[in-house]
C-alpha cells in the first residue's frame, strides 16, 4: 500500500509565499481560465486542499498574486526615488527600478498587465494600481515644475503622467519578449523619450497646430 505524502512544516508566511510562487507561474504560463488548483499545489509541492486552505478560491488566489507582484513593483518603485534627488534623478531611478523588476520577475509581470487585463474583476485591481502609479509620476513632475518656479494645471500633469506610464508599460512588455534586454538599458531608452519632454515642459515650452482643425 502506498502511503500518502507527508509535508515538511514551515511557517504560514513561508508556505504562503511558496504557495503564490508557484501560482505565478502557473497563472502566467496559462491564464486564469486555463490553470488549475492542481496544477499549482503539484508546483508548490504540495496538497491541493492546503492551498485552498491558506489562500482560498483560484479567483482569491489570483488576486492575490496580483496584490503581492504589484506591491513589489510598486515598492521598488518608491524606494529608488528618493524625493530629496533632482527631478531627471528620481524619474531615472524610477525607471530603472520599474524595468528592474520587470527583468527580474517576468512571470509576475505577464500576471498584472497581461493576464489580469480584460479579466473582470481582475481589470479592477489593476486600474487601480496603475493609477497609483500615474498619481507617483505626476507627484514627480509636479514636484520638478514647482523646484524650476512653474505650476503645470492637475488635468495636464495627469495626461503627461498616464502618457509616460503608457509608454513605460508599452516598454515593459517588450523587455518581458525579450530575455537577453538589459533592463538598464531599457530604462535609459525610455528616459530619453521621456525626459526631452518632460525638459520643455519644464521649460515651459508647449506645441500647438499651425492651422485650426476644421
Amino acid at each position: 500500500m502506498s502511503t500518502p505524502p507527508t509535508f515538511k512544516r514551515l511557517p504560514r508566511a513561508v508556505r504562503e509565499q511558496q504557495m503564490l510562487d508557484a501560482a505565478v507561474k502557473v497563472f502566467s504560463r496559462r491564464g486564469f481560465h486555463a490553470a488549475s488548483m492542481d496544477e499549482i499545489a503539484e508546483d508548490a509541492g504540495i496538497s491541493k486542499p492546503m492551498v485552498y486552505a491558506y489562500l482560498g478560491t483560484k479567483e482569491e488566489v489570483f488576486v492575490a498574486c496580483l496584490h503581492r507582484e504589484g506591491t513589489r513593483m510598486m515598492q521598488a518603485i518608491a524606494g529608488a526615488a528618493a524625493p530629496d534627488l533632482p527631478a531627471d534623478e528620481r524619474l531615472w531611478r524610477g525607471l530603472r527600478a520599474f524595468f528592474g523588476f520587470v527583468g527580474a520577475h517576468r512571470d509576475g509581470w505577464a500576471v498584472l498587465y497581461r493576464q489580469a487585463r480584460g479579466e473582470q474583476p481582475f481589470a479592477g485591481e489593476l486600474a487601480g494600481m496603475r493609477a497609483r502609479l500615474v498619481e507617483v509620476v505626476s507627484g514627480m513632475l509636479d514636484h520638478a515644475l514647482r523646484a524650476e518656479g512653474r505650476e503645470v494645471g492637475e488635468t495636464d500633469l495627469e495626461v503627461v503622467a498616464y502618457a509616460l506610464v503608457g509608454a513605460t508599460e508599452s516598454l515593459a512588455d517588450w523587455l518581458a519578449d525579450h530575455p537577453d534586454a538589459d533592463p538598464e538599458k531599457t530604462a535609459t531608452r525610455m528616459m530619453n523619450v521621456a525626459w526631452q519632454g518632460a525638459g520643455q515642459l519644464l521649460r515651459g515650452a508647449t506645441w500647438h497646430p499651425r492651422t485650426p482643425a476644421p
